[in-house]
């Protein structure tokens, strides 16, 4: 009992500690700050409502992740809504903000699993091991699902650089 006590406490910890990068993490599924927050909170809930089940030697980071984004995938397809974006500052840098529209999009564009992968990879920073873990996938279909994500979004990308190109012509 002491020991899940300890995972318990453990747990409490790493939630707070990490809340920015998991709120980021639904924000990137669902587009939405309030979306996110019920994701985030729900996610929270799991994990505690689950964890006695869990044995000791859990892996608490990849263990949250897969509940994190489970159940943003799980919102996605419960609710199947168009999503709003929420206000955004004009004032600021227009140049970055529409590059990183066309990369949203492409993201957007991808299926869950890939979309998973590329945003665990370089947003959260995980290892191609990790990866695997959180997705319930061997590392080799990681590598292959990394590849041909990066693939999709390298082709979704230069399509519509060339049609920004057709439309300034």
């Amino acid at each position: 009992m002491i020991k899940k006590k300890n995972l318990q406490k453990e747990l409490e910890n790493y939630l707070i500690n990490n809340r920015e990068a998991h709120y980021r993490l639904a924000y990137s599924y669902l587009k939405n700050k309030e979306d996110a927050l019920d994701v985030l909170q729900e996610s929270t809930y799991k994990a505690f409502r689950t964890l006695e089940k869990q044995n000791s030697n859990l892996k608490i980071k990849s263990w949250f992740y897969k509940i994190l984004i489970n159940t943003s995938i799980d919102f996605i397809r419960k609710h199947k809504k168009i999503t709003l974006v929420d206000d955004i500052d004009f004032q600021e840098n227009q140049k970055d903000y529409y590059k990183d529209l066309d990369l949203e999009k492409a993201l957007d564009n991808l299926d869950e699993h890939l979309k998973s992968i590329i945003i665990l990879r370089y947003f959260e920073d995980f290892k191609l091991e990790e990866i695997g873990k959180i997705l319930d996938v061997n590392t080799n279909t990681v590598k292959t699902r990394l590849y041909k994500a990066l693939k999709l979004l390298r082709v979704d990308l230069e399509e519509n650089k060339e049609d920004l190109n057709h439309e300034k012509n």
